[in-house]
């Protein structure tokens, strides 16, 4: 593996065009999820990928001082719920620290007591195969053991905003 040598960090003005700059990259929004010690939490990222066919593998970044870095790091396995249209409410909710994210949800659970959220457009459920730490975020990259396809169109995050297919694009 190649090792980049540091750079100093973008100015505040350079780091807000920086991040409006990649907001013109349309990505899925999914809402991680994962179990550990009784613990359950969920994140909304839009840093899922897919890495690999044969095996099946995919990844996603976390910030390293995420409060839910240590269920995920050690639960061994994680769910990757892929938000279908509708769901633009429950991507602001796992979003927002809050008590409990799960409160009031149809939860089921997952490979490794992961939570999993219906009405989704899409799941997989993984098994952690590698943590790598780069830059402010940790890669998760996992084995896929179960996925579904449920066939709902998935929600959009294009310039700072929740979209659907279909919809108008307005700047």
């Amino acid at each position: 593996m190649t090792t980049v040598e540091p750079r100093p960090l973008l100015p505040a003005d350079d780091l807000r065009a920086y991040r409006r700059s990649l907001g013109c990259f349309p990505t899925g929004i999914t809402v991680m999820t994962a179990a550990h010690a009784g613990v359950r939490v969920g994140v909304t990222a839009n840093s899922f990928a897919s890495v690999s066919l044969e095996p099946p593998l995919v990844l996603w970044a976390l910030r390293t001082d995420s409060p839910s870095l240590p269920v995920f790091r050690d639960s061994g396995h994680f769910a990757v719920n892929v938000l279908a249209w509708h769901q633009e409410e429950l991507s602001r909710r796992f979003a927002t620290p809050a008590e409990d994210k799960f409160a009031g949800l149809d939860v089921g659970e997952g490979l490794g007591g992961a939570p999993l959220l219906g009405g989704c457009a899409a799941r997989f459920e993984t098994r952690i195969a590698h943590r790598i730490t780069s830059g402010d975020h940790v890669l998760l990259v996992a084995e896929v053991v179960r996925y579904n396809n449920f066939h709902r169109e998935p929600l959009i995050f294009l310039r700072g905003d929740h979209r659907w297919l279909g919809q108008p694009l307005v700047d």
